[in-house]
């Protein structure tokens, strides 16, 4: 764990210096300057700690203890373990010695003085310089910066540090789409953490390049791998990359220390992508963030997994489209890249799978600096993300269609008119349709406030819903400084909190929505629009 001034540029030029020595040097200089380290993971809310730890035989040990138990035990407890790895590591030593060698003959000419009888070594936690007592409780004497113990090894304790919890690859790469890896962190943040990517080597190549540390030139007997010089969270490979995997190193940060590193590589291999895409001549024209006076918005009917698999979608709906290209990894290649690649301010998706918000939409878009909330409706349902340097999340509200129009008195002309024709009443009370609102605060003025409407209104090819006939709040202006597609309202005030704000209200069509305007958003003295 470090805690420098530029921690992140220092930790790049100590582990530069050291590729740069031999292996000997390496491990003579790590050994002078650095303890081993013990992390110990501590929360108020869980009655366990863990305390994770390398023995000197090369043997890991992760210790779960009620922090509520008194230390002593716990030295105890390291000691018998010390003592057990130091018999096994012994008598695996004795076994290789008096195993045949390859001639047939003995390993040793003769009998050889028995090993002396191990004792239980001393453990000893220290912090500030003083042993604490074995009476204090866990809780208590784990601090960070203590030294632990045991025989003659040292080490520093470290509690808290920042973790991976989760750290995941995509399962399908493409040349020329950004790979996200899906993460998360404990006692960190993303932005402080450190991330290097590692190709592998092409067949028949003698060395790996330069640079590159002896522990990741051969984690698999089969694979070396060689720097990409790519020292970013997202990374995205080029038509050299094809036919090869993938490696992430990344260190974990909070902005002031680092916790223990960790690899992963790619199970599969980066395979070609399909060239110039339609949305590529789009991107030209949102090559930036837009400036804080204007907002970007874009809704996209992203297609479920669910109804993308299904006979009729493969023959009646999408007949033009290869299957390979409805395979629901193939497509969110393509969705993140299109998404990423508009920089938008407001993004508000429909047919959402849970897993592809979780799995792939929420690595993607945060690493591009979004954030977004989820509402399932059913198989699927509504996602909206927001450019977290502009916006905070103030508040969400799900309103489901059928049971507002049950429920709110707002409704009752509309129900009572509704009942007046029973088939078109079954349909639409029968509809899951919701509306997903997020009330937004701007980050740079707390007194101005966007509210964001997004909803999936019900459509089959073989019948039109009057979803929106019947959900008057939904018919909106278009506005002419953008596509028709795109709209800008007031917000009812009686259907969501009262806050008074603009109300962007994009409604899915099936087709894809960029929009971009001037929205002066209004302070909390202002009437509604």
């Amino acid at each position: 764990m470090w805690r420098l001034p530029g921690a992140r540029a220092a930790l790049r030029v100590i582990r530069t210096a050291l590729e740069k020595l031999s292996p000997a040097e390496a491990q003579s200089q790590t050994a002078a300057g650095a303890m081993e380290r013990a992390v110990v993971r501590c929360v108020p809310s869980e009655p366990k700690l863990s305390l994770s730890f390398a023995l000197a035989d090369g043997s890991h040990k992760n210790m779960q203890r009620d922090q509520s138990e008194p230390l002593g035990r716990v030295l105890s407890r390291i000691a018998t373990n010390a003592l057990k790895g130091h018999a096994k590591a012994a008598a695996a030593k004795k076994s290789r010695k008096s195993r045949p060698n390859a001639s047939g003959g003995a390993a040793c000419s003769g009998p050889g003085p028995e090993p002396a009888v191990a004792c239980e070594p001393v453990v000893k936690l220290y912090y500030r310089e003083e042993a604490v007592a074995e009476d204090v409780l866990n809780v208590d004497a784990w601090q960070d910066g203590a030294v632990l113990q045991i025989g003659d090894v040292k080490y520093k304790v470290e509690r808290n540090p920042p973790a991976f919890t989760e750290l995941q690859l995509p399962r399908y790469i493409m040349a020329g789409f950004p790979v996200c890896p899906k993460l998360s962190l404990e006692f960190g943040d993303p932005a402080s953490s450190l991330f290097r990517w590692y190709k592998e080597a092409k067949p028949g190549a003698a060395e790996p390049e330069v640079g590159v540390p002896s522990s990741l030139s051969s984690s698999s007997p089969s694979s070396s791998w060689t720097e990409t010089e790519v020292e970013e969270r997202v990374y995205t490979p080029s038509n050299a990359d094809i036919g090869l995997r993938l490696k992430l190193h990344c260190t974990p940060g909070d902005g002031q220390r680092f916790g223990p590193s960790r690899e992963l590589e790619s199970v599969c291999v980066v395979e070609a992508g399909p060239g110039t895409c339609t949305f590529d001549h789009r991107h030209l024209y949102t090559k930036k963030v837009t400036e804080d006076a204007l907002i970007r918005t874009v809704s996209y009917n992203i297609l479920a997994d669910t109804y993308a698999q299904t006979e009729f979608s493969r023959t009646v709906l999408y007949p033009y489209c290869a299957p390979y290209a409805l395979e629901l990894d193939y497509r969110q290649n393509l969705i993140q890249k299109e998404l990423t690649g508009y920089n938008a301010d407001v993004i508000c998706l429909q047919e959402v799978d849970r897993a592809v918000f979780s799995d792939s939409l929420v690595p993607a878009l945060e690493a591009f600096g979004l954030e977004g909330v989820f509402r399932i409706k059913q198989h699927e349902g509504l996602a909206t993300f927001y450019r977290k340097s502009k916006f905070s999340l103030l508040s969400q509200h799900d309103i489901s269609f059928y049971e507002a129009l049950e429920s709110d008195p707002l409704h009752k002309e509309l129900l009572e008119k509704l009942v007046l024709y029973p088939s078109a009443q079954e349909k639409v009370l029968q509809r899951s349709s919701v509306l997903q609102v997020s009330v937004l605060q701007s980050t740079k003025d707390s007194s101005k406030r966007i509210c964001v409407a997004n909803t999936h209104l019900y459509w089959h090819p073989k019948e039109c819903s009057g979803a929106i006939a019947t959900h008057r709040n939904l018919h909106l202006p278009g506005s002419s400084d953008s596509p028709a597609s795109a709209f800008w309202s007031s917000c009812d005030y009686r259907c969501v909190p009262p806050y008074p704000a603009n109300c962007v209200c994009l409604v899915e069509t099936g087709f894809l929505h960029v929009g971009q305007a001037g929205l002066k958003l209004p302070i909390s003295d202002d009437p509604p629009a």
